[in-house]
């Protein structure tokens, strides 16, 4: 393909060269840029692409795409534009020939709930027997054919080859998550969405975009851009759904547990065993726990809804869907052990949900432990704040490390303990080794108790100081009940 080709969308001024360029590949990274490909210079929050020019140059490019003025040999094509973020991304949909139009692609944003809708989105809508796609923080899939994510939302080439991929393969239907780093980093800039769905915004991500109006902007940036005839999704329980659908021209829906909304649901009954709602007059029994996976559940069955699909199809194949892995995940079916779960909450409204929602469950004469920490190299000033929900929902709480990368475990642990009223330091234990706490907690809690892993879930990893050391929460925590006392 050549670059004028590629680039066509992009409207580029041509400054320098003057003729047809044929392209391999498109790179911003100047180390892998070989012979005929075009590199893509990006200003980043810590590297400037623009300084690594030179270096894709003597590595065989024979292109360039930048946002500022370059000195460039003739022999080599310069394409300026205002961004180059979002040129390499109408690059990506243009080299994989726009295959968000050839398949129905609904994006989820929020701080909370997007795994758990996007996934079950794509479990019900195989469940109703069409071939679908998956793109999510635990994994990406084609079908059933699993590829491993390594972020959220993939870079524009991965997301467009992924979706190139899908539609090739037959998927009629695609899930994705869409995070507030993609969105600000014009990710998803040129790809074109079917629906968009709104969960929530809360503390998060605050180290990255500074303030929360930012980060809330960026979330909205996904609504801005969605055409006429789409949807826009938003859960009208939190008052920054309003927000998203602020000069948003797509048909404006929204779903709720307890403010009029579109679509309404009343939880009829709430207990470790599943969910039992209400849903437009039918009352259906679920296999996932918590009020917070009520409202989850309802915008899965919202979107449903705006696809063109009937009550009782979507809500009978719903009954069947399982949480996904690592959202409140009970690690075993041991009797005469406690109930013990894994959960990705690593914000403080998160945690207060899931903790919220399995206090609510246990009787006077049960406790419930929560094992927990925070992440090194990130938002600082949710340590304390997690720390208090803990010891205020919790009866016994483990303070533990978390993914410390490059910071010192004993400082996080010591931030989050920060946070604890004094009233309620008793029922704190503070253990460095996240190992070591899982295990304390499961070797101190009763045969009725409940214990709450918190903060990784999915994850088969702890990342300390760069590298990713393997650890998987569920199989420490069966470990333990094994080999616990009785």
């Amino acid at each position: 393909m050549k670059v004028r080709d590629l680039l066509k969308k992009v409207r580029p001024v041509v400054v320098s060269g003057n003729r047809e360029v044929e392209v391999k590949n498109l790179h911003i990274d100047s180390r892998s840029v070989g012979p005929g490909d075009c590199f893509v210079a990006i200003q980043g929050s810590k590297v400037d692409g623009h300084e690594f020019i030179d270096q894709a140059l003597k590595n065989g490019a024979k292109a360039v795409v930048a946002q500022r003025e370059v000195s460039l040999p003739e022999v080599v094509t310069l394409f300026m534009v205002e961004s180059s973020r979002k040129a390499w991304s109408e690059m990506a949909c243009s080299l994989y020939e726009n295959p968000s139009r050839e398949i129905d692609l609904i994006g989820v944003t929020g701080t909370n709930g997007k795994t758990t809708v996007a996934t079950l989105l794509h479990d019900l809508f195989t469940e109703l027997g069409y071939r679908c796609g998956l793109i999510s923080t635990n994994r990406n899939l084609i079908g059933n054919e699993e590829d491993a994510a390594t972020h959220t939302t993939p870079d524009p080439m991965e997301l467009n080859g992924h979706l190139r991929r899908m539609v090739e393969s037959g998927c009629e239907y695609a899930f994705m998550e869409v995070s507030s780093h993609a969105l600000d980093q014009e990710r998803t800039f040129g790809v074109r969405f079917a629906g968009a769905i709104f969960t929530n915004l809360s503390h998060d991500h605050l180290d990255y975009h500074g303030d929360f109006k930012s980060y809330l902007y960026a979330k909205k940036k996904l609504f801005d851009d969605l055409e006429p005839d789409t949807f826009a999704l938003t859960n009208a329980d939190d008052r920054n759904g309003n927000v998203m659908l602020q000069n948003c021209r797509a048909k404006k829906v929204s779903y709720g547990l307890y403010r009029n909304a579109d679509y309404k649901a009343k939880v009829v009954e709430n207990n470790i065993e599943g969910l039992q709602l209400e849903i437009e007059g039918h009352s259906i029994h679920f296999l996932l726990t918590g009020a917070y996976n009520a409202s989850n559940l309802l915008g899965v069955y919202a979107a449903g809804r705006m696809m063109g699909f009937e009550e009782m199809e979507l809500l009978t194949a719903m009954s069947a869907l399982r949480a996904p892995e690592g959202r409140l995940e009970r690690v075993h079916d041991l009797t005469g052990k406690p109930a013990v779960f894994v959960d990705y909450a690593h914000t403080p409204d998160a945690l207060e949900k899931v903790l919220s929602a399995l206090a609510g469950m246990k009787r006077m004469d049960q406790k419930l432990f929560v094992v927990f920490g925070c992440g090194g190299d990130r938002d600082v000033s949710k340590r304390p704040e997690m720390g208090r929900i803990a010891s205020r929902i919790a009866d016994e709480v483990i303070i533990t490390s978390d993914n410390p990368r490059t910071e010192d475990p004993v400082a996080i642990i010591e931030d989050v303990a920060a946070g604890v009223e004094s009233g309620e330091v008793f029922k704190v234990r503070k253990i460095s080794s996240r190992q070591e706490a899982i295990k304390v907690a499961c070797q101190l809690a009763g045969n009725d108790d409940i214990v709450i892993v918190a903060g990784k879930g999915h994850e088969k990893y702890q990342d300390i100081n760069g590298e990713k050391v393997p650890f998987d929460d569920k199989e420490i925590a069966r470990k333990a009940l094994l080999s616990r006392a009785e």
